[in-house]
């Protein structure tokens, strides 16, 4: 009876959709479509359109011409939902303590769908800072949120990045030197730089990072220079403080409140 009831409720269409998904989850480098109907027992010519809809959706993506990968679609939109719920949850009480002991706002910042977008903000404890609202799209190149989320991923993930970014912007031209300054953040751990839309600002951005090494999230202070503000540190102390909270965030993320 009850396979009777599975075979009733069976949608075929879905199914070879979900079954292209899952291997090319557990694939690098990506197939061609004669691989995956070899792989899945069927007919080249099956796959043929259920593979051209999911280019066009944007959950699959061709390389090297005529192999398909899977894109950051999926994570993306697993990042919008529980993981990133919990992840804001146990932030929360540290941005405060951060914004209190740096005097500084601060925000966190995900990769979603070929954008940053800040998903938790901090207000500073005194009448001047910084603030962006929760659930803006900020720059994914001229933003050490966005230089610290392109760091810490591997090269391919890099390039898939870039190219979901690039179907709702303009693509701007990378150059060789932004690949390595992004190699040299991940090196040093942190990113430090002028601000790109406010003078007098640095971003100091740090990742949260997952088990696996890779950054889930970026917390941003955007730094002002405090004057006649008792105990503010300065910028280096400030870099420092974003450390010790990412740490502490990664480590959480690490017993699984940032998983997908």
């Amino acid at each position: 009876m009850k396979e009777e009831e599975n075979e009733r409720y069976r949608a075929p269409a879905l199914d070879k959709g979900l079954d292209i998904l899952e291997l090319l989850a557990g694939v690098d480098g990506g197939m061609t479509q004669a691989e995956i109907a070899k792989h899945l027992g069927r007919s080249p010519n099956e796959f043929y359109r259920m593979l051209d809809r999911l280019v066009r959706r944007g959950y699959v993506t061709r390389i090297d011409g005529d192999r398909f990968s899977l894109t950051l679609k999926l994570f993306g939109l697993a990042q919008l939902h529980a993981p990133v719920r919990r992840l804001v949850s146990y932030a929360t009480p540290l941005m405060r303590e951060l914004a209190e002991e740096s005097r500084q706002a601060n925000q966190l910042v995900v990769f979603d769908r070929g954008s940053a977008v800040v998903i938790a903000q901090q207000e500073a404890p005194g009448y001047w800072g910084i603030s962006i609202r929760v659930g803006s799209h900020i720059g994914l190149f001229d933003t050490g949120s966005g230089h610290v989320l392109l760091a810490f991923r591997s090269p391919e993930e890099r390039e898939m990045m870039i190219a979901e970014n690039a179907r709702s912007n303009e693509k701007p031209a990378l150059s060789p030197e932004f690949f390595d300054r992004l190699d040299q953040i991940r090196d040093r751990g942190y990113e430090m730089m002028p601000s790109a839309q406010t003078a007098g600002v640095f971003n100091l951005s740090a990742p949260v990072l997952g088990p696996d090494g890779k950054a889930i999230a970026a917390l941003t202070v955007p730094y002002i220079a405090l004057v006649n503000t008792q105990g503010a540190p300065d910028i280096s102390g400030t870099m420092q403080l974003v450390l010790k909270t990412t740490e502490r965030l990664s480590q959480l993320a690490g017993a699984g409140v940032g998983g997908a």
